[in-house]
């Protein structure tokens, strides 16, 4: 399969596994992952999927870095305050692994880039931070026939899921969350606060349901919804239904396309 000597030497661990192998690395090599966010879910799982040897690894996020970011987003450095997220955690990325391609996308995400965006990869790691982004994520990887492996967190609790947009048997996350909860009903990380280690718990979650959708190997997250209770630590699997009133991927669905967006 064409592998260098330094990468033989770099994946030998992955190649070991019965469930990876050459070929398996192969895979992960030829593959595409866009990031959404590279806040405190994004950091890890970025630099686990350049580790693994991701081919093309894609970071999207619009936002500054800020020093209260650094307590849990881990892709960066304290002398990048002041830059864009997406490009410094880019550098750091390409740092640890120079074999693979990292593609920063310094703009926010939006109803009118989302498609295009996100259609330009194979898989989709959601961790952003808001609601908002997250219904549009989901909404464009539906759109788009791309999986979507989201995770969240806030304070000491996080949870994970899989979505696969290949027919009409599996949820997506409007059948979780119909809709946006209303503005203050769910307060963010910045108004809550959240241990910063329990970001790389879940973004570590999330990176390797990422890694097991693109090797096809194990017991997959789609249709099962992942609970975290770091100060209980404990972990609970909940069946996640498709909701066939689900305005998305429902039986008569009423969103045909982004443009419910543009308004909210």
């Amino acid at each position: 399969m064409d592998f260098s000597e330094a990468e033989i030497q770099r994946y030998s661990r992955h190649i070991l596994l019965p469930e990876v192998g050459a070929e398996g690395q192969d895979r992960l090599r030829r593959s595409s992952v866009l990031v959404v966010g590279a806040g405190g879910l994004g950091s890890p799982v970025l630099l686990y999927l350049a580790a693994a040897g991701v081919g093309t690894v894609g970071v999207v996020d619009g936002d500054t870095l800020e020093l209260t970011n650094l307590q849990r987003q881990i892709a960066h450095r304290t002398d990048a305050v002041g830059r864009n997220k997406a490009e410094s955690a880019a550098d750091n990325a390409r740092a640890l692994n120079p074999e693979i391609t990292v593609r920063p996308h310094p703009e926010r995400l939006t109803a009118a880039n989302a498609r295009t965006l996100l259609g330009a990869y194979d898989l989709v790691a959601d961790g952003c931070d808001n609601f908002a982004t997250r219904f549009l994520v989901n909404d464009a990887c539906w759109f788009t026939g791309t999986p979507l492996v989201s995770a969240a967190v806030v304070r000491f609790d996080g949870q994970l899921a899989t979505f696969r947009p290949d027919g009409r048997e599996r949820p997506c996350y409007r059948c979780l969350y119909p809709a946006p909860p209303p503005a203050g009903q769910v307060p963010s990380c910045a108004e809550a606060g959240i241990l910063g280690a329990l970001a790389g718990v879940m973004g570590t979650l999330q990176a390797t349901e990422v890694l097991k959708e693109l090797l096809n190997t194990g017991d997959s997250m789609a249709g099962r919804l992942l609970i975290y209770d770091g100060l209980g630590t404990a972990f609970r699997t909940l069946k996640l239904p498709r909701d066939p009133g689900c305005p998305l991927c429902g039986d008569t669905p009423t969103y045909t396309d982004l443009g419910h967006h543009d308004h909210g």
